[in-house]
Formats: structure tokens, C-alpha cells, sequence
């Protein structure tokens, strides 16, 4: 079975992409499983130059092909803010209570509430020093007028997705897995393992 370093301490995440590729032979273990790796900077200006930074740098430190996402939201209303500073919006240690209310009144001074927006995640997988793959998922769907749902985690509580009529904090893991940026990077990557790397790949 072949393992591979997942680059996050995000036990959400962890629990969401396990789940997405459960079933392949490939074990993946998160950055918790290590210990005392300190994160790199991540200075890409774009999601996909990001997650390619932290795969080359995980797979660099572990030895193992390493899988990183870089995902954040973009509302249209603020120029795709807060984007690729998604997790750091608001500072690095803001709560995501305290994002929503900043967020809030960013739109509000703007003028757009409501406003369209999108969740984008890439994914890049690094083995040695090579990127053998990368993929972009996103979901369309606009701002909440106040923050829904107790269920998922991160921005999910003020993201509205209109075929469901609810938040994306009020959906099933099921659903969320179905319809989310995350769900559609990783299963192109699941379709890319399952085709190619892991027949190949003997660790």
C-alpha cells in the first residue's frame, strides 16, 4: 500500500479526504502524524502556486509523496477577497465568528451583501521533486445573510448554494462531499490515482 503525507493539521479536512478517497490503496496520514514540522511560507499568489509549494516542501521534509489543497473563498463584490488569504483573513489567530463580522462589514460597506461568490480548491500532488499531478475544483454560490449551520466548518456558514437552498454548513457530508470545490479536486485526483499512480507506484 502506498502512504502519502497529507499536508494539513486540519482534522475537518483529514476526516473530508479520507473519506473522498476511501477505498483506494494508498494510506494517508496527516502532518499531526509527524510532529514539530514547521509550515513554509506559503507566498504563492495563486492557489495553485501555493498548494504546489507546500506538496514540493512536505514531500522534501517526509520522504513521501505528499498531496496539498490550497483553497479559499473569493466574493465577487470584494475584488475576490479574501481569496488565497482565506485562512489568514482577519489575522492568523481571528476566529471564524470574527472573519464573518469583518466580511460583513467589507460588504456592506460595498454595497453587496449578497454578493455572488465561490469556493476554490487546488490540489497538487508531489512525488520526489516532480508535480505528477494537479487538478482546480470550485462551487458557485453567494454570501448568506448571516452566518447558517452548525455542520461544516471554516467559511461553510455563510456560504449560500442555491440548488440546496441552504448553507453549506446546513448540508449532509454527503452532500457537501457531492457538490463542494474540495469533493471536485479530489476526485479528479481519486480518478488520476486510480488510472495511473497507483498502478505504478509500489512503496
Amino acid at each position: 500500500m502506498t502512504t502519502a503525507v497529507l499536508a494539513t493539521t486540519n482534522p475537518n479536512k483529514v476526516r473530508e479526504i479520507r473519506a473522498l478517497l476511501d477505498g483506494l490503496d494508498i494510506e494517508v496520514v496527516g502532518l499531526d502524524h509527524f510532529g514539530g514540522i514547521q509550515p513554509p511560507e506559503e507566498t504563492g499568489a495563486t492557489f495553485e502556486e501555493n498548494a504546489a509549494l507546500k506538496a514540493r516542501y512536505y514531500a522534501a521534509v517526509t520522504g513521501l509523496p505528499a498531496i496539498a489543497e490550497d483553497s479559499g473563498l473569493e466574493i465577487d463584490a470584494l475584488g475576490g477577497k479574501p481569496g488565497v488569504g482565506s485562512a489568514r483573513f482577519g489575522g492568523v489567530d481571528s476566529s471564524y465568528p470574527e472573519k464573518f463580522e469583518k466580511l460583513y462589514a467589507m460588504l456592506a460597506a460595498a454595497g453587496g451583501r449578497d454578493s455572488t461568490a465561490r469556493f476554490v480548491c487546488s490540489v497538487a500532488l508531489v512525488d520526489g521533486d516532480q508535480v505528477r499531478f494537479a487538478a482546480r475544483g470550485t462551487v458557485e454560490g453567494r454570501i448568506s445573510p448571516e452566518p447558517r449551520g452548525t455542520h461544516g466548518f471554516g467559511y461553510d456558514p455563510i456560504f449560500f448554494y442555491p440548488p440546496e437552498g441552504r448553507t453549506l454548513a446546513e448540508v449532509s457530508d454527503d452532500v457537501k462531499r457531492a457538490v463542494s470545490h474540495r469533493g471536485a479536486a479530489f476526485r479528479a485526483l481519486r480518478t488520476w490515482l486510480e488510472g495511473s499512480y497507483l498502478n505504478t507506484t509500489c512503496r
